[in-house]
């Protein structure tokens, strides 16, 4: 009687631990999906949207920090490379983190290691960096590039920001 159901239950638990191992291995990609649209809403594919400040209200993935600006670009490689240049921002600290299509971070940059800000080419297969840029290349060929400038009340807030929106992200083509 046992040996009647042994088979059953060993094809069940293998249907069950390839659903656990798929599941797991497409999560990444569904979750970095849904926050590209989200974040795409606000101003486009490879493009820079620089956010307001943070209000109780804003939530477009997670729970924002008040004490950070944000901008962000949710990338696109199919249209070629993205070029993203980040100005130097007197600010206490700024980063750029840039996010492939699994949630991996691909690259990170902060006001220690580029003082001077930052230019950086999003490339996929085969594509080269132009001169001056750092080359990347993000798995899947899309993502999100965020832009985090700390803020506090010792510095100038209005020039923190205006520098900030001169942060750019645009397909090379387009240059």
């Amino acid at each position: 009687m046992i040996a009647r159901w042994l088979a059953p239950l060993a094809l069940g638990l293998f249907a069950a631990l390839l659903a656990w191992h798929v599941t797991l291995a497409q999560m990444p990609y569904a979750l970095m999906r849904l926050a590209t649209a989200r974040v795409a809403a606000a101003g486009g594919v490879n493009r820079m949207t620089h956010a307001p400040l943070v209000t109780a209200k804003s939530r477009a993935i997670v729970r924002p920090s008040p004490d950070l600006l944000y901008s962000s670009c949710p990338f696109d490689l199919a249209g070629g490379p993205v070029l993203i240049e980040v100005p130097a921002i007197a600010a206490p600290y700024w980063s750029l983190s840039v996010f492939d299509a699994r949630t991996d971070t691909a690259f990170v940059r902060n006001v220690r290691a580029a003082p001077t800000g930052v230019r950086v080419a999003l490339l996929g297969t085969g594509q080269q960096a132009p001169a001056g840029y750092v080359a990347v290349r993000p798995e899947g060929g899309r993502g999100i590039a965020l832009l985090r400038v700390l803020i506090d009340r010792t510095h100038d807030f209005g020039m923190i920001d205006k520098v900030r929106r001169a942060a750019r992200c645009e397909v090379a083509a387009q240059r």
